[in-house]
């Protein structure tokens, strides 16, 4: 592909076809609609399925439904909608059923401003299901991540057998970009393990308690059973504690156990420095400037920027922050993610800058605090 002038949410859809993705379903709302279009244009002529459901609830219904068919398969929404994913959403994560789900950030709270961008949703996203369990949830920078964090949920989704989220904003989503895709180093195509056909089948069993169970798709010739119910390897309904106690641990434990392993970041570090900024999303970039603009004044600075922002790189934050006196977190909102930096980094200053009044912060905002 030419040097191609896109805007987030087309990259997103491009993304997800690269990704071997072939069903999108969803409803529109700004500033996500355009992902949906853009799906509705890509996805017919490479023999995929695009649709509109007749609201959020069905239209994430309609991806499980594909999902558990052996699909790869999108869905796109903004606050609003994520409220009403809820329910699909958990049984998503108790159910093992592979799932992206694009939330393009805008400001709230309820309807709020559907064309003002924000970080809002940071916490729901994580805890916005009726179970605590853990969810994978990434944060594109720009245009290009929006097009390889794409791939890279959709990877771990059919890995892990678990939704992920692509934490993107309006300001992302909805500005145009000069991106060469070839360009672009993308992750080597990850698809859900099939389970034997030739031996007995238990929907939920695994060797050990820290991965996903292997698959095989509802229709197909082995009976597969499911349940949005507390369930145990064989897919029926249990209330048996220990088997009970033995699902959620290894729900929780096939991600947290592994975080490592998909923890995606960017470091601009400098030995001289006393300070570490930290951002995620379209923040970063302000941080980039603001970083740039204060070694040029003579004052060292370093930025990590954060691309997994769920399940926390707790291992990632702590190592890259040893050396540092004080800790700047901004971000897009009255903060959220800076209480697991304040968490993680309990004998050290961790200074905060966030706003959510519709406006982008400003590297010159972050400069004053640095």
């Amino acid at each position: 592909m030419a040097l191609s002038f896109i805007e987030g949410n087309e990259a997103v859809a491009l993304g997800a076809l690269a990704a071997g993705c072939r069903f999108f379903a969803g409803y529109p709302i700004t500033p996500a609609t355009t992902v949906y279009n853009a799906m509705l244009k890509y996805l017919p002529p490479e023999g995929g399925v695009c649709l509109q459901g007749e609201d959020e609830i069905a239209s994430i219904g309609y991806c499980l439904g594909a999902s558990m068919a052996g699909n790869k398969v999108l869905t796109a929404t903004s606050g609003p909608g994520i409220s009403l994913y809820s329910e699909q959403i958990s049984f998503a994560i108790g159910s093992e059923i592979p799932l992206v789900i694009v939330n393009v950030q805008r400001l709230g709270p309820s309807t709020g401003s559907a064309t003002k961008g924000a970080d809002g949703d940071i916490q729901f996203m994580r805890w916005g299901s009726s179970s605590g369990l853990p969810v994978i949830v990434l944060a594109p920078v720009d245009v290009a991540d929006c097009y390889r964090l794409t791939v890279h949920a959709f990877n771990l989704a059919e890995q892990y057998r678990c939704p992920v989220f692509l934490a993107s904003n309006k300001e992302i989503a909805m500005t145009r970009e000069s991106v060469d895709l070839d360009a672009i180093d993308l992750p080597d195509i990850v698809t859900r393990k099939t389970a034997d056909r030739t031996k007995p089948f238990l929907p939920f069993a695994t060797p050990s308690d820290d991965i996903a169970p292997e698959f095989l798709p509802i229709g197909d010739q082995t009976l597969v059973r499911q349940t949005s119910s507390t369930h145990g390897v064989n897919a029926y309904i249990t209330v048996d504690p220990d088997e009970i106690q033995a699902f959620q641990i290894r729900l929780e434990k096939k991600l947290n156990a592994h975080v490592d392993e998909f923890t995606l970041f960017e470091q601009d570090l400098d030995p001289h420095a006393g300070t570490l900024v930290v951002a995620y999303g379209v923040t970063a970039r302000a941080a980039r400037v603001a970083v740039a603009a204060s070694r040029a004044a003579g004052k060292p600075v370093s930025l990590l920027i954060l691309k997994t922002l769920w399940p926390v790189s707790e291992r990632l934050i702590v190592d890259t922050a040893a050396a540092y006196d004080r800790v700047v977190v901004a971000e897009m909102n009255m903060g959220q993610y800076v209480r697991e930096i304040q968490r993680l980094l309990p004998g050290k200053t961790v200074s905060f800058l966030g706003q959510m009044n519709g406006n982008l912060i400003k590297p010159e905002q972050i400069r004053e605090v640095i």
